[in-house]
């Protein structure tokens, strides 16, 4: 697997994604990589093309618990120590590739052998550490709806994101409001 250096926000993505599929995030909802097709499903609607093996699940799961760690992480050094660990994981250091254009990149390869968590290490911690260095410590945040313990790293323009899944927690509180709006009146 080759990893763009720019393309922070896929990593970065991909890392809150995966730290809000964990049961204590939506309680109601549970765990959302139960079982190796659920993992499957994730992987492929984020374009992560991987053979699964039996120990993959658990292994994305430990990922999971670490990115989440550093998803809270309250100190910005930790959270670059603790992304170039995992991407020291599977990487084997930069090089310079052409694009689709034939334009020149800087990107970071995997080991071909390094297994799917390895490489998912990899990718997420880059895009922690693109996310950090261009954004900063600031766009990585909590859910502001009172039923979600989600993390997300906004890496929006506008850098106004409040929502770990805007599609779900955003609505549920729009609806709400709405709905309270129209008791009152």
């Amino acid at each position: 697997m080759k990893i763009d250096f720019n393309d922070y926000a896929r990593g970065a993505g991909l890392a809150t994604d995966l730290v809000n599929t964990a049961p204590e995030v939506r309680r109601i909802a549970g765990e959302a990589l139960a079982a190796l097709p659920d993992l499957r499903r994730f992987l492929d609607e984020r374009g992560v093309d991987a053979e699964l093996t039996a120990d993959d699940l658990a292994e994305v799961h430990e990922l999971r618990r670490e990115l989440r760690v550093l998803l809270d992480a309250e100190d910005e050094d930790q959270v670059a120590e603790g992304a170039a660990d995992l991407v020291r994981r599977a990487g084997i250091g930069p090089l310079l590739g052409r694009d689709a254009d034939g334009r020149w990149k800087w990107q970071v390869e995997t080991a071909p052998d390094s297994p799917l968590v390895d490489e998912l290490a990899a990718l997420t911690g880059l895009g922690l550490l693109g996310a950090l260095r261009a954004l900063g410590h600031n766009r990585f945040r909590h859910c502001a709806s009172p039923d979600c313990e989600g993390a997300f790293v906004d890496t929006s323009k506008a850098g106004r994101r409040r929502y770990c899944t805007p599609d779900l927690c955003g609505n549920r509180i729009n609806v709400a409001n709405h709905r309270a709006r129209h008791r009152t009146t």
